[in-house]
Order: C-alpha cells, then sequence, then structure tokens
C-alpha cells in the first residue's frame, strides 16, 4: 500500500517549471482549441529562435554524452580531446550545453580557440549550462532541441551516455536509415562501454528486425585519432560533403 501510495504522489508532483508544465499538461492529451494553438505558437517560437541563434555559426559537429561524468573520469578528458581536435579540423563544436561530457567537449572546442555552442534543455535537476560555451541557446522542449542538435551537424560522436544519449543515437540513426537526413558519419567511442549494445544490434540482425547493412551506419572505435580520420574520410573523401559558406547576418531582418 505504501508503494501504491508513493506513486501516487510522484505522478501528481507538481512541475518545477511553467514551461514543464505545459508541456505535461500537452501530452496527457486532447486539449481545448485556443490552448493547443497556444502552446504550438510557443513551439514556433522556440525553433525560430534557434534557427536565427545558429544560423551564422558555421559547420559543426554535435557531441553527444553523459551529464553524469565527473572531470576526472578518462570519458571526461577523451571528450575535451575530440572537442580540441574537431577544431583543429574545422568545425564548431555543438553539445547539449549542460555538464558532463557535454562540458568537456565544449571546453575542448574553447581551449583550442573554436565554436562552442551548446543547446541547453531547462530541467529540475542535472542540466546547467557549462561555463565554456561562446553561444548557448535554452530550449524549453526536448523535441525542439533535438531537432538543432541535428539539423546544423555534419557528424555525430557519441560518448558513454544513458538514455538520454542512447535516445540521441538512435534517433541520428533512424534518421540516416531511413534517409531522412544524408548519410553523416555517426562515431560511438568506447568500445567496452558499447559491446553489449553491438551485441544487442547483432542479435536485431539475427532476428531480422535490422538489416546487416544497418550496422555500417555507424563506425565503434576508443582510438580518437581513428574517430577523426573517419570524419574527414566519410565528409570530404568518400561524400565529397564540403562545409557551406556561413551566411552573414542581415541588418533588414534586425539579425546584426
Amino acid at each position: 500500500m505504501a508503494v501504491l501510495e508513493w506513486i501516487s504522489n510522484l505522478l501528481r508532483k507538481k512541475p518545477h517549471t511553467k514551461e514543464e508544465m505545459q508541456e505535461r499538461v500537452f501530452l496527457e492529451g486532447p486539449h481545448s482549441r485556443l490552448r493547443e494553438l497556444w502552446f504550438l505558437i510557443r513551439v514556433f517560437w522556440g525553433f525560430l529562435y534557434g534557427f536565427r541563434k545558429l544560423h551564422f555559426v558555421g559547420p559543426l559537429v554535435t557531441v553527444f554524452g553523459s551529464a553524469r561524468t565527473k572531470e576526472d573520469h578518462p570519458y571526461y578528458q577523451d571528450a575535451r580531446k575530440v572537442g580540441n581536435e574537431l577544431v583543429k579540423m574545422g568545425f564548431g563544436v555543438m553539445t547539449g550545453g549542460g555538464p558532463g561530457i557535454m562540458e568537456a567537449a565544449n571546453r575542448g572546442a574553447n581551449e583550442a580557440g573554436g565554436t562552442s555552442i551548446g543547446c541547453n534543455i531547462v530541467l529540475p535537476f542535472e542540466q546547467e549550462p557549462n561555463p565554456y560555451l561562446d553561444v548557448m541557446i535554452n530550449f524549453n522542449y526536448f523535441f525542439v532541441r533535438k531537432v538543432m542538435l541535428l539539423k546544423y551537424s555534419y557528424a555525430f560522436v557519441v560518448m558513454p551516455g544513458g538514455a538520454g544519449t542512447m535516445d540521441e543515437l538512435f534517433e541520428v540513426i533512424t534518421l540516416i536509415q531511413t534517409k531522412k537526413i544524408f548519410n553523416f558519419p555517426v562515431i560511438l567511442i568506447g568500445k567496452d562501454y558499447f559491446f553489449e549494445l553491438m551485441d544487442f544490434l547483432e542479435l536485431m540482425v539475427k532476428e531480422g528486425t535490422i538489416s546487416p547493412e544497418d550496422l555500417d551506419l555507424f563506425f565503434v572505435t576508443d582510438s580518437i585519432e581513428e574517430a577523426m580520420e573517419y570524419i574527414k574520410h566519410k565528409i570530404v573523401d568518400e561524400y565529397g560533403v564540403m562545409p557551406k559558406k556561413v551566411p552573414q547576418p542581415s541588418t533588414i531582418l534586425l539579425e546584426k
């Protein structure tokens, strides 16, 4: 009985922010036309805000990973080096803008003198913007933020992480698999960490729920040098993808 009461209290727990309340209410089912129109307007402004902020930042690579990784952990140091090496290749670095792996990648980019972008999500825990950002954008809704993390990137580096990182990884793979986005390189760094995930994907191939060629949609390595070479090969050598010219802000559109 105590467990049921605890679950009941948890479900009735008030959200921490106005936006969290709006999102939770929206996802509970149909509401009045006016309320849902107002929600759509807020979502539209979230997209517009993100588009305007990221339109002029240049070519980026997105790095995904855990918000809980501490500075003294080897994964943190690897992510920091990843950010540094990406800048040397001519890319800016974009992350979810929080602590842990995200902070490390932004830090590496910042220390190398490159562009460091954070698409932060407003949460009641875990997610505070890290101090190594040149551009920090706060989003109220996960789905808006996820679009921004994908739209401006030429490659995706996935470091060890939790449920959010797995969500982002499989989102990217699904979009590539279904031809919704270009076959940009996806690199998983940490063979030991992702070992059981690879076993599970092999099982999916065996059961016929994914195709054998789907395993070619990503590259797993422990070497940051191999990861950088893979990005270069896939983006420039194999597909001939070159960074686009960065648009210039318009005075007429009040972008300066």
